[in-house]
């Protein structure tokens, strides 16, 4: 299950360290907005997706409260067919949508030890920052 803060669920973007805490810095500056999850993820943790409305805790490396997110939008799809939209929403930089999708493949390969396909299924996730 997701970790919970004051009965809210969590928001743990990246691996704790120098990713979470750039993509923690992104967002906090309105440049992220987004953030795509394997959907095996939430089935293996037997967590809920996200859904439109929901208020959820972002937390940093060490696990505490830096803000909130209220989610704007969930959609499953495959990792093929994700938007370049979506892909810019998640501010990281990329130039296209083929080198989104090769830094992905690399987190997820590197980050969870999975070799991602274009038929596996994501979780795309929008959402609004609040301090």
């Amino acid at each position: 299950m997701f970790p919970r803060i004051d009965g809210l669920r969590v928001m743990e973007i990246g691996t704790p360290g120098a990713s979470r805490d750039g993509l923690t810095s992104l967002i906090r500056h309105g440049l992220k907005r987004g953030t795509a999850g394997l959907r095996s993820e939430y089935d293996a943790e037997g967590e809920e997706l996200e859904h439109v409305g929901e208020r959820m805790v972002l937390v940093d490396s060490s696990g505490r409260g830096i803000g909130y997110l209220t989610i704007t939008a969930v959609v499953v799809t495959t990792f093929g067919a994700v938007t370049w939209e979506f892909a810019q929403s998640e501010g990281e930089g990329d130039a296209d949508i083929e080198q989104w999708r090769e830094s992905h493949r690399r987190y997820f390969a590197r980050a969870h030890g999975f070799d991602v396909a274009d038929s596996t299924p994501v979780v795309c996730v929008s959402f609004e920052y609040s301090p």
